[in-house]
């Protein structure tokens, strides 16, 4: 499957939405309820040039006991730019940022499609099946509680979209791929938002879509890894620039996650050391 068109930008480059995030003016237009962390809905215009946005300023951030280094909104600014490195563009723009409540996150808007609507409390992707093996074109999770003693399969798509996040929720050590910071675009594009809790020292793999765990990468894959690594060799921009955003053991843990799955050449599997599986997981 060849790599997904970039945003539709209305004529804005992603380098132009990335200064017009970084450079507009924020008006403040909300608040999004239901978020463990300030997350304000907004609006950043700039040169004529207007669109929605997310902002998390750090202020609003809940102290983690396991994430004591850096702050959230650094993390999610360098998901991004490992995103951006692997040619996919899974994050929307993100930019770290002065606004009206301090320094915080800045991140492009995505309207999902609404075609593509949640159905019976879960995402696009995503379902529950009263069988013991996933049917054709899914892939199995594990056993859910459903209510009543009763239990379900939860099994996730068998998509190259959702396997191509896979792998950078893997290369990023993502503590919290739960199935609602999946964004479904118009046009058949997947975005992962939230990616506050990443890149910790330690394995915190945390994620719903395990159904290619021990799999052999795909070859896109292994060649998107060959870049990576290339572009964290210290010196290197991405790695200069990741050094702004995450402590230096951070950094060379990265490092070490990007060649373990290149000398494995397959997806991680549960290390038993960390809940594999977020909770709540939607």
């Amino acid at each position: 499957m060849p790599a997904p068109e970039r945003i539709p930008s209305r004529g804005l480059t992603e380098a132009g939405l990335r200064t017009l995030l970084a450079e507009g003016e924020l008006t403040v237009l909300g608040r999004v309820r239901g978020a463990s962390n300030a997350v304000l809905y907004c609006t950043v215009a700039h040169e004529g040039e207007e669109r929605p946005c997310v902002y998390k300023p750090v202020a609003g951030e809940q102290p983690l006991w396991d994430f004591p280094d850096g702050t959230l909104a650094q993390r999610e600014v360098a998901a991004y730019e490992i995103s951006e490195a692997t040619g996919w563009g899974l994050v929307p723009p993100t930019v770290l940022r002065e606004g009206p409540y301090g320094e915080g996150m800045c991140q492009l808007w995505i309207e999902a499609d609404a075609e593509a609507a949640p159905s019976d409390g879960l995402p696009p992707l995503l379902a529950l099946v009263d069988t013991e093996e996933p049917g054709d074109g899914w892939k199995a999770v594990g056993l859910a509680e459903v209510g009543e003693g009763r239990t379900a399969l939860l099994v996730h798509a068998d998509d190259p979209r959702l396997r191509r996040l896979a792998v950078l929720d893997a290369v990023i050590n993502n503590g919290d791929r739960k199935g609602g910071h999946l964004l479904s675009a118009p046009g058949g594009r997947l975005y992962g938002i939230d990616h506050g809790v990443t890149l910790n020292a330690d394995d915190k793999l945390r994620t719903l879509f395990w159904g290619w765990a021990g799999e052999p990468l795909t070859a896109e894959a292994t060649e998107v890894l060959d870049r990576l690594s290339a572009v964290l060799e210290p010196g290197a921009v991405l790695a200069t620039r990741l050094g702004e955003l995450i402590t230096a053991a951070e950094l060379d843990a990265l490092r070490g996650r990007v060649e373990s799955l290149r000398k494995a050449g397959r997806h991680p599997q549960p290390s038993g050391d960390w809940p594999p599986i977020p909770w709540p997981p939607v």
